[in-house]
């Protein structure tokens, strides 16, 4: 119901818009609709108006069953009384406010807040209201200051439709905050936007639909600017024990609430559609909480389901790992992952070009091909691998090898100019190719072959020349790396030992020549105190000075000693790596054929001794020998 309280005449916009807008006195529900109307009416810009809000009413009802009650008007006191859960989120009850404003045009030249550049907003649930006050934003304090800030703030709130003195109770504490800061200020500016909680009421609680996650299927999540790599499609999904593997989150009904506009939120009834309808086998365990279930795997392996049953499974067998049919596959070397692929025709490839596996063992019975890549605990490749092919194993067994393989137990049977990396490496047969080992044999030994080892090498049959056989102590990256280390500190040690070394000769240099006054002075001040005067104070600073002399020097002797101690250690590690070439030999159980080299690589001096062994000589065993200070030769010598 809207009463006039002050009449204009009527006619067209143009007669309208010329006339005074006079102040006008309306009773509303819906402040904002009223203001929009009256400038409608005068054809003018909703923004020129203000209003003074003269009161406000309150009022309930409860509603019966099928049947609405009568409005009632509560008092301002009663108002207070219904913030209470039990009244306000009874779905029967009501609330509304009507407002009896004055409309006029705005003054700004009155207007006390016209730099004062705040506004009232809330949160999508119309639950908590905030007063926002922009950076920049200008205000003087002046009497009745509190009462206008919250008078200005009250019309914010109406206009937005906002519930006023309800739900409101932390309005005073925030009026009182702006009102100390611009009161100390006397003209105060906002330097920063401030944002302060003016209402709040009850939040609903949200209605949850079920849902069913798969949180097996690691798939990564990508933008749109990222370049997806369709060769890595998760055939296997590896799991590991007690990993969580499908949760079923169950529906959850939301509790209701009233936001500060007086309405009541209901919430709406969950939906129910990914209720689980698979089953499980003894390798999952199911864990049952109100909120969820969740399905658990009990072992490592890969997560397969079979009709309707999830299980987890660790063998897997394959035709061929390629691009159209599983892409590259990875479960970790811990997921006890057991892969056979089957393809054996020596014409294709059982796993395809530039394929990636990454499993716990793999048995390939065909070929790697070209850019591929394996990484194993335990590895058997009974086909070839391509020479841009990569095997990567803990135990790794190759038919025939021209790309690169990594290990620490590796057998081949034929290396064709391939390279090989490991602890122990075993070869049946070596057509050229790079060998880096602790420890090598190769039954036949063809030409081409490089072969470095750290303790030996070992040739059962030499069928060919153009080989070379070296001894490097430092072969392995990890002792290459602690000798580095160990030469760093050596050069550190030196370093400061020739420093202090320096510093003892000054400081001792200095206490020599001052120890003659030192004892007179030391005479003169036992004099003074067996005679009870009082010692000078000059005296016995000088006194107590030269004693640090002779304190510091005695510190950086026994630094110095200490240094050279350590420097001693270090020097013998050193050693220790040089000792291990002369333990090690290279070893030719046929006769020497062709051009062969024979290199032992020394630590310290760091230098390279080489020997060719004459054709058809048939000296076995081939060792590094000191044959006099710091001159080193290659012989051979008893096994």
């Amino acid at each position: 119901m809207v009463i006039k309280m002050a009449l204009f005449g009527s006619g067209s916009k143009k007669t309208t818009s010329m006339k005074k807008v006079r102040p006008t006195v309306v009773r509303t529900q819906n402040v904002a609709k009223e203001l929009m109307g009256f400038a409608s009416s005068y054809d003018i810009k909703v923004e020129t108006l203000d209003f003074n809000l003269l009161s406000v009413q309150t009022y309930t009802r409860m509603n019966a069953e099928g049947a609405e009650g009568e409005w009632e008007e509560i008092s301002a006191s009663e108002v207070y009384d219904l913030d209470d859960k039990t009244a306000l989120l009874n779905p029967h009850f009501e609330i509304k406010q009507m407002y009896e404003i004055e409309m006029f045009q705005k003054n700004k030249a009155d207007d006390k807040f016209r730099d004062f550049h705040a506004s009232v907003g809330a949160n999508a649930t119309k639950c908590k209201v905030y007063l926002s006050i922009k950076e920049g934003s200008k205000l003087s304090y002046f009497p009745r200051f509190e009462e206008e800030l919250r008078n200005f703030i009250n019309k914010k709130k109406v206009r937005a439709n906002i519930l006023i003195n309800i739900f409101d109770s932390m309005l005073c504490d925030a009026i009182s905050e702006i009102s100390a800061f611009v009161q100390v200020q006397e003209n105060a500016l906002f330097k920063k936007t401030q944002t302060y909680l003016i209402a709040e009421s009850h939040e609903p609680t949200l209605t949850k639909d079920d849902e069913l996650i798969l949180h097996y299927d690691k798939k990564d999540e990508v933008d749109e600017h990222t370049k997806v790599d369709y060769a890595k499609r998760g055939f296997i999904q590896s799991v590991l024990e007690d990993e969580l593997l499908i949760e079923y989150i169950k529906p959850q009904e939301g509790k209701p609430g009233r936001n500060c506009r007086g309405e009541y939120m209901n919430p709406k009834e969950p939906e129910v559609k990914n209720a689980p309808t698979f089953n499980i086998d003894d390798t999952i365990k199911m864990i049952e909480t109100p909120e969820n279930i969740e399905y658990r795997a009990k072992e490592n392996g890969y997560i397969a389901l079979e009709g309707s049953t999830y299980l987890i499974k660790t063998d897997v067998d394959i035709g061929e790992i390629s691009f159209k049919t599983t892409g590259s596959i990875s479960t970790g070397l811990d997921s006890d992952v057991n892969i056979s692929v089957k393809e054996k025709d020596a014409l294709k490839d059982a796993v395809g070009t530039g394929m990636e596996v990454e499993v716990s063992e793999i048995t390939i019975e065909g070929n790697v091909g070209s850019s591929a890549k394996v990484n194993a605990i335990k590895a058997t490749v009974e086909g070839q691998v391509h020479k841009t092919a990569m095997v990567r194993a803990h135990s790794l067994k190759i038919n025939v090898h021209k790309g690169m393989a990594y290990g620490r137990d590796i057998d081949i049977t034929r290396l064709e100019h391939g390279v090989v990396d490991g602890d122990t490496v075993r070869i049946a047969q070596a057509v050229g190719g790079e060998i880096r080992a602790k420890e090598l044999v190769i039954e036949v030994c063809a030409s081409y072959v490089k072969a470095t080892a750290s303790r030996f090498i070992e040739i059962k049959k030499l069928q060919g020349g153009e080989n070379v056989f070296v001894i490097d102590p430092l072969l392995k990256k990890d002792t290459k790396e602690d000798f580095g280390d160990n030469q760093e500190h050596i050069s550190e040690l030196e370093r400061d030992i020739r420093n202090i070394k320096q510093e003892i000769q000054k400081y001792t240099k200095m206490i020599k020549e001052g120890m003659p006054a030192f004892n007179d002075l030391k005479k003169r001040l036992m004099g003074y105190k067996k005679n009870g005067v009082k010692l000078p104070s000059s005296f016995v600073k000088q006194y107590k000075q030269f004693q640090k002399l002779q304190e510091h020097l005695k510190n950086i002797k026994a630094e110095h000693e200490q240094k050279k101690d350590k420097l001693k250690l270090l020097t013998s590690k050193t050693s220790s790596f040089q000792e291990n070439i002369f333990d090690a030999r290279i070893i030719n159980r046929d006769h020497w054929e062709g051009y062969n080299e024979l290199k032992f690589k020394l630590v310290d001096p760091p230098m390279e001794v080489t020997y060719s062994p004459p054709e058809g000589s048939a000296e076995k065993v081939f060792a590094l020998v000191e044959v006099d200070e710091g001159q080193y030769e290659i012989k051979a010598v008893k096994e």
